[in-house]
């Protein structure tokens, strides 16, 4: 079936994905346009034909709050909300600020907020999450800031437990280092005493100030718990890539699981669109991740929600891509090569030399019941290309290719034969220097 329009792909391809309570939509790359569009348009028809109530992706808990507060116009005692997008965005300023602050997240956040506005009554709103870990010390201070508002004694107890962190300079991977080469102490113990804290005093603070929106209490658990792992994850970074991204991918499990619990409190019900890499969303049971001892997010949603969850992947044969040469470098429109013989790009590339009248893209159904994938299955496990935040053409065999059963891995797939490099907000001299560890690091997925 070809795609390229929501009305030629929205009615079969978006009633499959409504059957679902968690919708994952992929992309095979960190900066292509067409994957960026048609993410969005699949979640606009998702949020306002079948009343899906929050867009989780693959960012930063405190960043992609804001633009919670935006989209749903949600105001607290110290924060007012950005007038428009591009100030909702202003949180995602470090490498890759791209990956968010682009053309198509603007109009897609613009579209959520006019959205919410029709919302009535006690219907929910939807709202924008991030599931990431990567804010250590945003986080801790997002923690302090709560607390000094509603419990300066506890606020006094966290900046006591949290200053462990402080003789690091706001550096997690110098603190990681030095934490697992035994060469500092761990905070690891101060991390969890201050979320358990936080924790026990939550029904007291539910009832101590009711100018706090009940979200701000789960806003800020959140972070303490995104602390606690973080804490975790930088230590584990080295000692191998599998330990530190089964804990990344670990944590954004439990973050939409804590979502999807409070989501059904608060409006009672929970539809949940979770926007990431194929690499997250593809269960990792079917590619070369499971030999390496990896999981990923979309396995854990599989094996934590059976039957409830809709996987749906990207894929494209060549065209232009945004992406670095290396961390923290200006972001620049790169050639992407020709798929490889022997992957699943160059497997579909051939099916549409043979039919003109898919006009350069189509989408397959990959569930049981659906015949592509018997038909797909017959060529067995084929190559398959991740693009990060980082594309380097000359070595694309061994940097950013993996063998993948795709059937198993995906519900469904989009190819769109030729795609087109993301357009940025910015600039590429007006990336930030980073403060914390780049978004995606150190897999640039």
């Amino acid at each position: 079936m070809p795609v390229g329009t929501r009305a030629e792909f929205c009615n079969d391809l978006v009633s499959k994905m409504a059957e679902s309570r968690i919708v994952c939509i992929g992309e095979a790359s960190h900066g292509s346009q067409e994957f960026y569009q048609l993410r969005a348009d699949l979640t606009r028809a998702l949020i306002a034909d079948h009343g899906f109530v929050a867009v989780a992706v693959e960012a930063d808990w405190p960043d992609a709050y804001r633009v919670n507060r935006f989209v749903r116009r949600l105001r607290s005692p110290d924060q007012q909300i950005d007038a428009d997008p591009f100030g909702a965005l202003a949180g995602f300023e470090r490498f890759p600020a791209w990956m968010w602050r682009n053309t198509v997240v603007a109009d897609f956040l613009a579209w959520l907020q006019s959205q919410n506005d029709l919302v009535s009554g006690g219907s929910a709103k939807t709202g924008f999450y991030g599931i990431d870990l990567y804010s250590l010390y945003r986080s801790i201070d997002v923690v302090i800031r709560y607390l000094e508002k509603i419990d300066p004694a506890a606020a006094r107890r966290a900046k006591s437990r949290y200053a462990c962190f402080d003789a690091f300079h706001e550096d997690p991977q110098h603190y990681g280092y030095a934490a697992s080469a035994g060469v500092a102490d761990s905070c690891e113990d101060q991390a969890v005493m201050q979320l358990v804290d936080l924790q026990r005093q939550a029904g007291d603070y539910a009832r101590r100030d009711g100018r706090i929106p009940p979200d701000e209490y789960f806003f800020v658990e959140q972070n303490a718990r995104l602390v606690k792992n973080a804490e975790e994850y930088y230590r584990t970074m080295y000692r191998g890539r599998d330990n530190s991204w089964n804990l990344r991918d670990t944590h954004m499990a439990d973050t939409t699981d804590a979502l999807l619990t409070h989501l059904y409190e608060v409006a009672g019900h929970a539809q949940i669109v979770l926007w990431a890499h194929n690499s997250h969303l593809g269960d990792a049971r079917a590619t070369d991740m499971a030999r390496r001892g990896e999981l990923n997010l979309g396995q854990l949603m599989r094996e934590r929600h059976p039957g409830e969850t809709f996987h749906l992947g990207f894929s494209t044969y060549d065209g232009t891509v945004l992406a670095a040469d290396n961390w923290s470098e200006p972001p620049e429109i790169k050639t992407v090569n020709p798929g490889l013989e022997g992957s699943y790009e160059r497997l579909f590339h051939e099916v549409l030399a043979q039919k003109p009248e898919l006009r350069g893209s189509f989408w397959l159904p990959l569930q049981p019941r659906d015949t592509p994938r018997h038909l797909l299955a017959k060529a067995g496990p084929l190559l398959e290309r991740a693009i990060g935040v980082i594309y380097r053409p000359r070595t694309e065999r061994q940097s950013h290719y993996f063998r993948a059963d795709l059937v198993n891995q995906f519900d469904a797939i989009i190819h769109v034969d030729r795609t087109t490099a993301l357009q940025p907000l910015d600039s590429p001299g007006q990336q930030a220097a980073d403060e914390e560890v780049p978004e995606t690091f150190p897999s640039s997925i």
